[in-house]
């Protein structure tokens, strides 16, 4: 019955949360941590990322070898030599590397050599559940074996991973060093999206207290820390937080939340992008690239 639960609907979720509330919040949790049965997994993904690989065509294949989970890394290498600098580019929950390349082109014809990868459970790269920390470990994991990068641009969740990395707290085994970091639509507080999970899934004060239980104890630090905000206060480079005022999956009040803590932090703020649509935008790629490309 359990697994049947746990791949079954949120209405025999939430029944079973009312009944054995740990038991939920264990389910709840395993489900958090599957990218595919997320609610927002659109029923076309694989045929978006289909068209969204073939701008990966002409990008240097590299397995990178991680504990976890092997990872798929994507390597473009500029024109001129020696390159002005490296960028990573890290991906959202439930996306993948492909969705990133809008900012590729522009930045590799600049100079740079720019380096994407697939987190754990995403695209190519190996596993079928991961979380917040393991998708951390799995980016310094690229930073040491592809790095070192002056620049990381990264969407949503992506900005929170990176942001950890930066940080250097638990559960990391050490940090990784950057110059500047543009946030995409980037999300101030897991929290937020563990209790908006929770209630799309009907959880009980009980099982939501019991689920997060399991993310704090695979990060090793309490929930209130997986945030922009306290992440960045550990954190010296400057930030470019880009986002649009209205996305109706990231609340545009928490790119205010994150400039208005963060001395070193300027937002850009656009209209009419969404969530995602962003980061296809052009008038995002050229604000990125400025910024990037700015000494």
């Amino acid at each position: 019955m359990d697994g049947s639960v746990a791949r079954g609907s949120a209405a025999e979720l939430a029944a079973l949360s009312r009944i054995a509330p740990n038991r939920a919040g264990d389910l709840a949790f395993r489900r958090f941590c599957t990218p595919r049965q997320w609610p927002r997994w659109p029923e076309n993904h694989q045929e978006l990322s289909a068209r969204a690989r073939y701008h990966l065509r002409n990008a240097g294949l590299v397995r990178v070898r991680n504990r976890e989970a092997d990872l798929q890394a994507y390597v473009f290498e500029p024109d001129v030599t020696p390159a002005r600098g490296a960028v990573l580019l890290v991906h959202g929950w439930t996306s993948e590397a492909s969705f990133m390349m809008a900012f590729t082109e522009p930045l590799r014809r600049s100079g740079f050599r720019v380096v994407a990868f697939d987190f754990p459970a995403h695209g190519k790269s190996a596993g079928r559940c991961t979380n917040l920390a393991a998708c951390a470990r799995a980016m310094l994991r690229v930073v040491d074996a592809l790095g070192p990068f002056d620049a990381v641009v990264a969407h949503s969740f992506g900005g929170l991973v990176a942001l950890l990395v930066a940080e250097g707290g638990p559960p990391m085994p050490h940090t990784a060093a950057f110059q500047k970091m543009v946030l995409v639509a980037t999300p101030n507080r897991l929290g937020d999206m563990t209790l908006d999970f929770g209630r799309t899934l009907g959880l009980t004060p009980a099982a939501q207290r019991a689920y997060e239980a399991h993310i704090c104890r695979v990060g090793h630090r309490p929930l209130a820390t997986f945030s922009a905000v306290e992440l960045l206060k550990s954190c010296r480079f400057p930030v470019l937080v880009i986002h649009s005022r209205d996305d109706d999956e990231v609340p545009f009040a928490h790119a205010e939340q994150i400039v208005a803590a963060a001395p070193a932090a300027e937002l850009a703020a656009f209209e009419g992008l969404g969530h995602r649509k962003v980061l296809y935008a052009p008038p995002v790629t050229r604000r990125t690239m400025k910024y990037v490309a700015e000494r």
